[in-house]
């Protein structure tokens, strides 16, 4: 029997690093968000956008895809670790290194690195815009179209290769272990279990958030044995992995609260 233990234990790894680096940047990111948040309508506007992005990405030229990522990528750096330190001449760096890196010194490593450090700061970034239920309803509703994207339209199929050979850092890939292939997982994905598990320990602790990142990180191993003995699909909606995970921590956290 094929089992992989590298992408579960990296996932468990940044999804509990971001909820405590969230937790420690929280004071200084609350001005961002103004004690508001997003409605039922925005969520379902984000995921409609997010669903026209995929779509779109399938049909616009690797140039421009190149470009526009570069941009967005270097100013959600800039800003973040300007908010954080409230020094521009010290957020301007990780632009500087990351747009050199992309064009002169890009390998697996650098390319996994900052596809972590993009997952996380997103995740920070969205945690204090959701309440309990509408992160939910957004889990829900971003589900729904991965399944669309991914088995109906081929679209995240077709957006993921594209990507991944414009060497874009929008997915972990990593070899797996002991078995020997590479796997991919998307930082869609990645931001999704990682935003459940601080809503988690938002509302009932830390505990039970590091419990979900630890009940993602089993669904993700128990799915990767099923992917791996099988070959039963190229793509796949890893969102419903997560929410499988997500929903048996928030089970395995109300078991625990009531004994």
């Amino acid at each position: 029997m094929y089992f992989d233990v590298l992408l579960p234990s990296v996932l468990f790894v940044i999804i509990v690093f971001s909820m405590f680096l969230q937790r420690r940047l929280e004071k200084r990111m609350a001005f961002l968000i103004e004690e508001s948040s997003i409605s039922l309508r925005e969520v379902f506007l984000i995921v409609v956008f997010m669903g026209v992005a995929v779509t779109a990405i399938a049909f616009i030229p690797g140039m421009a895809i190149q470009i526009i990522f570069l941009a967005a990528y270097s100013y959600v750096l800039f800003f973040f670790v300007y908010v954080a330190y409230k020094k521009w001449y010290l957020a301007i760096i990780p632009p500087i290194i990351f747009v050199y890196s992309y064009l002169h010194y890009w390998n697996l490593i650098v390319f996994n690195v900052f596809a972590v450090i993009f997952c996380i700061i997103i995740t920070i970034y969205a945690s204090g815009l959701f309440s309990w239920r509408m992160v939910w309803i957004f889990a829900i509703l971003l589900t729904v179209m991965d399944v669309i994207q991914v088995f109906f339209t081929g679209f995240m199929g077709q957006s993921a290769v594209k990507m991944m050979r414009l060497k874009l850092p929008v997915l972990l890939l990593l070899p797996t272990y002991p078995y020997g292939l590479n796997i991919g997982l998307g930082i869609g994905d990645v931001f999704l279990a990682s935003l459940l598990s601080i809503q988690m320990a938002s509302r009932y602790g830390v505990k039970a958030g590091i419990l979900t990142a630890a009940t993602n990180s089993l669904a993700m191993f128990i799915f990767e044995v099923a992917l791996l003995n099988t070959m039963f699909a190229r793509f796949f909606p890893a969102t419903l992995v997560v929410m499988a995970g997500s929903a048996f921590g928030l089970w395995a956290a109300c078991m625990m609260r009531r004994e």
